[in-house]
């Protein structure tokens, strides 16, 4: 028997006798300590946060059991396709349609050139670079601008427009594009040779509008880099493997996003209104009835930020992002008939960026409180292990999958220990500020020339 053939099998058995161990041990743990648990629940105040945090921990399990599940499912169908050979539009190079790289950038004069001759080097007969500089004060339009006089072989070229945002840059992109087929990211990223043959295979299937590419990080050289690398690994990847099951990947990521260039135009390119509006396009074209695919040899490798001042402000505007696009989308919630699979990802996307942080804070605030207040501090010890156990396993069935480094695994510990926290802060801050209609501003991360 080879290991490597039967390694994702193994996974299975160590997630359930896992589990199965931890549930043990917090059932005995309760009964040991019934006296004091007894009283707990005689106020009723407590006994209800009890059942909503058992109630959490149980869609928890959920999610985590279903992600796995249905991402595997994906991995055994990229597989099963790639031992077939069926005649298809796109096999020869003569017959491979043109694409247009769409690079928007806003003061990235430190990365731009590096992301733009990244692109030369990818495996594609027909494509073009299209730099849009949003009004840049430093010199990335010049450096864009090098880089496309020294080359002659794929066309490269370079617009400058008075600065208008990130999703004014990529409609600029859209309109000028000649390709039939649009891949859009970011100044700071640099895509794997493989990118545009692999996502442009998924456009076979007619009902496919758009295919998300995986983003991983390039910058590990820190705690926070290197857990933001598992994080991207386990919490995006999983997640996305997940759902392109089903067809519906909820966020094409703003790195590495392909498109049909018709699609685009149907859906009026993308908003000004969130500040997320790569995850509000994504819903856009769901809710207009179309698949996305996720490609996962597609790879896009990003600049994360290596500070945690720069990494909260991130994960804040993700998360009102995140908040105003569900908003604007928000009739699917109600209409289960009518928005199918919509409707579900919609609750699935308020559940983890509302239900999780809030539950999560509220679950360690309150099993420190019964444990000083009832001398139940085992039970604060068994749900910080619970969680922990079901992120080390999350992260090792990624780490297979994905083919990363072991090392990351043993990041889930202090993934759980101190980073989730302070993230899960800064989402019920988001939350709470985008509520109340609080201003922001779109906030730019200064980029450290990692590419």
């Amino acid at each position: 028997m080879e290991i490597k053939k039967y390694r994702r099998y193994v996974w299975a058995v160590a997630i359930v006798v896992t589990l199965t161990t931890i549930l043990a041990f917090s059932y005995q743990s309760v009964r040991e300590q019934q006296g004091s648990f007894s009283l707990l629940l005689e106020n009723y105040v407590l006994l209800a946060i009890t059942i909503y945090l058992l109630i959490f921990l149980i869609l928890l399990i959920l999610r985590y059991a279903l992600l796995i599940l249905y991402s595997f499912m994906d991995h055994l169908e990229g597989l099963s396709s790639k031992h077939e050979k069926p005649e298809n539009l796109y096999r020869e190079d003569s017959s491979l349609p043109m694409i247009s790289l769409v690079v928007p950038a806003y003061n990235e004069g430190l990365v731009i050139q590096a992301a733009v001759r990244s692109l030369l080097k990818l495996d594609y007969p027909n494509y073009e670079i299209i730099v849009i500089d949003d009004g840049s004060t430093d010199d990335t339009y010049e450096k864009a601008l090098e880089v496309a006089r020294e080359q002659q072989d794929i066309t490269i070229r370079v617009i400058t427009k008075r600065n208008g945002g990130k999703a004014e840059a990529l409609n600029t992109g859209m309109t000028a594009a000649r390709g039939e087929f649009i891949l859009n990211m970011d100044g700071d990223s640099k895509l794997s040779s493989n990118t545009l043959r692999a996502c442009i295979r998924h456009f076979e299937n007619p009902k496919i509008g758009a295919v998300a590419g995986n983003v991983k990080v390039i910058n590990r050289e820190n705690i926070w880099t290197k857990i933001q690398a598992l994080e991207y690994v386990e919490g995006l990847a999983m997640a996305r493997k997940a759902q392109s099951f089903i067809r519906a990947v909820n966020i094409i990521p703003g790195p590495l996003g392909m498109f049909r260039k018709s699609v685009l135009q149907q859906v009026g390119g993308y908003d000004h209104d969130t500040f997320a509006e790569d995850c509000d396009l994504t819903l856009k074209l769901l809710m207009r009835g179309w698949h996305i695919a996720y490609e996962p040899t597609a790879i896009a490798w990003v600049e994360t930020p290596s500070g945690l001042l720069d990494l909260l402000k991130q994960r804040y505007r993700w998360t009102r992002g995140i908040l105003q696009a569900t908003t604007k989308h928000s009739h699917a919630l109600w209409q289960p008939r009518k928005a199918g699979v919509n409707c579900f990802i919609l609750w699935y996307m308020l559940f983890e960026g509302i239900m999780w942080p809030f539950s999560t804070l509220l679950g360690n605030i309150f099993f420190a409180y019964i444990g000083i207040q009832y001398g139940l501090a085992t039970l604060l010890f068994y749900w910080w292990l619970q969680l922990t156990v079901l992120d080390v396993v999350a992260a090792s069935y990624c780490v297979v999958i994905e083919e990363e480094e072991p090392s990351l695994i043993l990041y889930a510990i202090m993934f759980r220990l101190f980073y989730i926290n302070i993230i899960d802060v800064s989402k019920v801050f988001a939350t709470i500020e985008e509520w109340r209609g609080h201003t922001m501003t779109w906030g730019k991360l200064e980029r450290e020339g990692k590419l």
